[in-house]
Order: C-alpha cells, then sequence, then structure tokens
C-alpha cells in the first residue's frame, strides 16, 4: 500500500512509500482509508518531541485520525462487519492514517455519522476526542459555566465552542479580526481579538480554560479562573501528576516537576488546578459526538482539503497557523 512516511525524527519533507499491508488482530478491523486529517500532534511526532511519551521504529506512518470503509475484520470483532463506514481515532501505538488502509481497534471507532462525508468525518476524531475529554471529562462543565477556548478559529478550536454551547455552556475565545466572524457563527458568546487585546485584562471568574497554545499564554490563563476552577492544556507541559498517572518513572516524573514548578507554583497561588490532556482514543465517547452531529448541533469546519500525494504541503500549510478550521487529506 502507499503510504507517507518519515525514515527518522526531525524529516523533511513526508516521503511516498510502499508499505506493507497492515496485519489484522482478532479484535482489529482492516479498513480502507478514504480521508485523514492533518493535527498538530503529526509534527510534535514528526519532530521526536513526544519521546518521552511515545517510541515508534522507523520508518513510521504519520496520520492520527480518518474516516473509512471495513474491509475486514478480526476473529472477535463484534460490533463491526465488512462494509461498515466509520471515523476513528486509533490507539497511540497503532497510529498511520496517511496511508491507504490502516488496522485498528474496534473501541477506537465508531460508524460514521450518516449526515457527513468521508472528508468531513476525517476532520472529527482527534479534535472531537480531544475537546470532549477536556470540556467534559477533565473540566467538568456544566450548563450555565463559563470556559475560556482559546485560538476559536482553529482546528480544535471551532469544534471545541460547537460542543460546549451544545453542553450550555459560556464560551469566550481568542480569534484574530480575520476569525470573527467564524467564531461568532459557531456560538461564542464573547470574542477577544488578541492582536489588539489582552484576555486576561479582559475576562475574569471564569470556571475552566482550555489551552491550545500553551507557554505564556497558559500561564496569564490562571488570572482568569475563580479559585477552585480548572486550566487543561494540550499544547503546555505535562506535570509531574500526569508523569505519575501514565507510569513514566520515577526520573521522568521529577524532570517533569522540575520544568513545570512555575505552573505548579500558579497552582498553590490562584488554588486553580492544572491539568496536561493525552487524549485517549475512545469509540464510545465518538458514538455520543456522532449524536451531537447528527442533531445538527455541531457541524464540521474545514479550511482546505488536499491530494493525499500533497501531504507535505498540507503539514505546511497547517504549521503556518492560517488555517481556519481542519485541514483534510483526500486518500481514496
Amino acid at each position: 500500500m502507499k503510504a507517507m512516511v518519515i525514515e527518522k525524527y526531525g524529516q523533511t519533507p513526508l516521503l511516498l512509500a510502499d508499505r506493507p499491508m497492515p496485519e489484522v488482530g482478532e479484535h482489529e478491523v482492516l479498513a480502507e482509508i478514504h480521508a485523514a486529517s492533518i493535527n498538530p500532534i503529526d509534527f510534535k511526532i514528526r519532530d521526536g518531541k513526544l519521546r518521552m511519551l511515545l517510541k515508534y521504529e522507523m520508518p513510521l506512518i504519520l496520520g492520527n485520525d480518518f474516516s473509512g470503509v471495513i474491509i475486514q475484520v478480526g476473529d472477535k470483532v463484534k460490533k463491526f462487519k465488512v462494509g461498515d463506514e466509520i471515523y476513528g481515532r486509533p490507539r497511540k501505538s497503532r497510529i498511520g492514517t496517511f496511508a491507504e488502509y490502516i488496522a485498528v481497534h474496534e473501541e477506537d471507532i465508531a460508524l460514521k455519522p450518516g449526515n457527513l462525508s468521508f472528508e468531513e468525518a476525517a476532520s472529527i476524531p482527534l479534535v472531537g476526542l480531544t475537546s470532549y475529554q477536556a470540556l467534559h471529562d477533565i473540566l467538568q462543565l456544566s450548563a450555565g459555566q463559563k470556559v475560556l477556548i482559546q485560538a476559536g478559529a482553529g482546528g480544535v478550536g471551532t469544534f471545541a465552542i460547537q460542543l460546549a454551547k451544545a453542553m450550555g455552556i459560556y464560551v469566550a475565545t481568542t480569534a484574530s479580526e480575520a476569525g470573527a466572524e467564524l467564531v461568532k457563527s459557531l456560538g461564542a458568546d464573547q470574542i477577544i481579538d488578541y492582536k489588539t487585546e489582552q484576555f486576561d485584562q479582559v475576562l475574569h471568574n471564569y470556571d475552566g480554560v482550555y489551552d491550545t497554545i500553551g507557554g505564556e499564554t497558559l500561564e496569564r490563563a490562571f488570572s482568569i479562573v475563580k479559585p477552585g476552577g480548572h486550566v487543561v492544556s494540550v499544547s503546555g507541559l505535562p506535570n509531574a501528576r500526569f508523569g505519575k498517572e501514565y507510569g513514566l518513572g520515577f526520573l521522568k516524573v521529577n524532570l517533569l516537576r522540575l520544568v513545570t514548578r512555575r505552573i505548579t507554583r500558579l497552582e498553590r497561588k490562584t488554588k486553580v488546578k492544572y491539568s496536561f490532556l493525552f487524549m485517549k482514543p475512545s469509540g464510545r465517547q465518538l458514538e455520543i459526538i456522532a449524536e451531537y452531529i447528527e442533531s445538527g448541533a455541531i457541524k464540521p469546519v474545514i479550511d482546505r482539503v488536499f491530494p493525499f500525494a500533497e501531504a507535505q504541503q498540507a503539514m505546511e500549510y497547517s504549521e503556518s497557523g492560517r488555517a481556519k478550521g481542519k485541514i483534510i487529506l483526500k486518500i481514496k
């Protein structure tokens, strides 16, 4: 099969290569991939920035979510059959959606929302699961509460705003003037132009922050959250608490404690909890997300669709930060 691979960390451009067909485990399905999406984790894996958490053998097929059609099922698969149209986020040990085929565990997929094309469906799994786990599982927000979602016009933000509004949450978000109309159309209640305003000078007494930027922006987020509130980040550094939960071992946990000491001080000073989110695949949560989509509460936001052969150009466009919504690879 054809696949986009790297042969070493830091390699660019991606290489179009012939790779063996995936072996299908007894609890897995073999899917013909129709579309995949580009996500920031693809760059982080490519550049070796997640080597502390994830170990891969080379050559490595990149890609972390997809939509497609099942063409084979393992002996013990119970929920799916050949011909089912699915979407999913494979577990981190089985990534590789920038390819014509993938073997994926049945627990990591769900039936594709019936009202979406394959390209639209491919835009959902990673940002959908990340946002659901941030807002529902970690922040545990409920109707009437207030959240700041950073970078509202981006791939994560465009989904998270819609999910938060479907949950009855008041949403503030940051966006440029060019992205303001988009985030307003998605339901954002308050929009901060990050080029002319400082969000921490405007917002106060929030229940939570969903950070997608990290760095100094993450640190400033603590000042807008009420005591007992929560900041969750997909772009900040994992802290020692995460390291223990992830089973990283004594040395790595202490290294994380050292590099996140500023965040820990902010937690103590503001009485606001910090969590690093490393999203977990979940077919069950994808079923819940599909219900939101099929009801019309959430609609995909796609910036551009690239042909498979232009995967490198798609990666470069994503890294430019200019996209409003998701970037898709059309594989079939």
